[in-house]
């Protein structure tokens, strides 16, 4: 596996680029304090104050498809909706014992998809994310680890995620992601300035299908179908994906489904289309 970059060591731009609303707790923090060296006895609403602050912030950093946090792709732009497309997003890989069949799948139905891949598994399997993208989908970062303490970090593990996860995926397809989407949609106030000094946009989903942790196809179909409408983004996971009864990777007896839905609704399943102004 090839060494990460080391990040860029400007973090202290960071809280100028910060969300207005967490700017916002942190002016209501700072009068909290004033208030407090003004009249000692006002702390317990000074505190208050404070602490309902961070319970909101706590609030988003939970909230995957919240704005509050920074722009965050939910849904494609108007000219897409006017062409019937719907972007199919497909986290967690590559994975060889899955997503293969995805990718003979998708070109069954003459379909594209954004693959959100973690930066080892393209380091460990790069044959299999350089066949991705000759099939004419894209890889976008997914981190290069996807931690669970994702939604933790500061300013500058952050931007160590993002580099790292950007130049591994670099290193084995040749082509820089645009996008990057964070384990589980859930990320702190400080993903945003990483995001923009890494020139990626975030993007979350209209709709899952909770697919990591539920087996049944039909279930997971019909999340995914429910109030389905041109300029949706559908998420699935080629991996850490959830079996089947028969222990098939639910995405298979999914995939294939959605995709024919998507026909007879006169509806195309594209990859996301490409930022404006991306030249990758």
């Amino acid at each position: 596996m090839s060494a990460a970059p080391e990040p860029p060591r400007q973090t202290t731009r960071a809280l100028g680029q910060l969300p207005p609303s967490v700017l916002g707790v942190g002016a209501v923090n700072l009068i909290a304090l004033a208030a407090v060296v003004a009249a000692p006895g006002s702390w317990p609403w000074a505190l208050g104050a404070a602490l309902l602050g961070h319970a909101w912030i706590g609030a988003l950093t939970l909230s995957p498809r919240t704005h509050r946090l920074g722009p965050n792709l939910v849904r494609l732009a108007p000219e897409h909706v006017a062409r019937g497309l719907v972007a199919i997003t497909i986290d967690d890989g590559p994975d060889p014992r899955t997503t293969p069949a995805v990718l003979e799948i998708l070109d069954a139905h003459a379909a594209t998809a954004s693959f959100f891949c973690i930066g080892e598994r393209v380091a460990r399997h790069p044959e299999l994310a350089r066949e991705i993208v000759r099939r004419g989908h894209r890889v976008e970062n997914h981190t290069a680890r996807h931690r669970h303490d994702f939604a933790l970090l500061g300013p500058r593990r952050y931007l160590a995620e993002l580099a790292a996860g950007q130049a591994l995926i670099e290193a084995a397809t040749g082509v820089a992601p645009c996008y990057f989407r964070a384990p589980a949609g859930f990320r702190n106030p400080f993903c945003w300035p990483a995001l923009q000094r890494a020139g990626l946009v975030l993007a979350s989903w209209t709709r899952r299908g909770f697919d990591t942790r539920d087996g049944d196809a039909a279930r997971v179909l019909r999340r995914l179908a429910d109030g389905l409408a041109a300029g949706d983004i559908l998420l699935l996971h080629d991996g850490h994906c959830a079996r089947t009864p028969a222990g098939v990777p639910v995405i298979l007896e999914v995939l294939p489904q959605l995709l024919a839905l998507l026909q007879r609704r006169g509806l195309r399943a594209v990859a996301l289309p490409r930022p404006p102004g991306s030249l990758r």
